[in-house]
């Protein structure tokens, strides 16, 4: 078992290229106008063509109309969409296209282990299941939720691959790997010196700390582990 990493919210090719030299699994491109590290089409074409094979490059949206994601599928060829917006899953599934669905922890209909379990089985074509905390800005708050209500989506049997988000940061996630053992982890703000403006420091020591999780995991030892809150 490999944790995959994303790192979301790029911007900048020079942020991008140390994303992949320090050894990241894929590229997160913002569409979402509200946000502050949004990237218009043109730019994020020419992000794009810089990113090598086997890095995967996944295009994120909030509650876009069919013609915007049209759009960034045509001019960028993003290998995963990403809903983290309110979509329905006859929405996500119509592009015919791999995506990832974000749930929005603690919020309206993910309230409860049950509530939450309940609205990602709605979501079976799915890639991936991702859960970041509830802000009203759809994610990028640095925010942490409770991890408890997680323990439903994780007894079921059918769940897509679970990708954790939300508060994560390098002096958290080792702990949060080795307890909660997820597919993935995806950062935004806990790696940025800015919205938008990476700092390389900070990537090489998250990706780090996911290294030495899995390392620990496949040692058959936990350190830093935390209970599940």
């Amino acid at each position: 078992m490999r944790t995959r990493i994303k790192i979301c919210g790029m911007t900048r090719p020079e942020d991008i290229d140390t994303a992949i030299e320090a050894g990241t699994d894929a590229i997160g491109l913002i569409f979402y106008p509200r946000s502050a590290r949004a990237v218009a089409l043109e730019h994020a074409a020419r992000l794009r063509r810089g990113i090598p094979a086997f890095v995967d490059v996944v295009a994120l949206f909030v509650n876009p109309s069919v013609a915007e994601v049209r759009a960034v599928i045509d001019a960028v060829g993003p290998d995963l969409l990403q809903f983290h917006g309110d979509e329905t899953a006859p929405f996500c599934d119509s592009f015919n296209h791999r995506y990832l669905k974000a749930f929005r922890v603690g919020g309206p209909g993910a309230d409860s282990a049950a509530a939450l379990a309940a609205s990602c089985a709605e979501y079976r074509m799915a890639a991936g299941w991702l859960f970041d905390s509830f802000t009203p800005g759809y994610g990028g708050s640095g925010l942490a939720f409770e991890h408890a209500l997680l323990q439903d989506v994780r007894a079921d049997v059918h769940a897509a691959p679970l990708v954790l988000s939300g508060g994560l940061k390098p002096d958290n996630v080792q702990g949060l790997v080795s307890a909660l053992r997820p597919w993935a982890v995806d950062v935004s703000s806990g790696v940025e010196a800015t919205p938008g403006i990476k700092d390389a420091q900070r990537i090489h020591a998250f990706i780090e700390g996911v290294r030495r999780a899995d390392d620990a995991t496949r040692a058959g030892s936990t350190p830093d582990a935390l209970p599940l809150i």
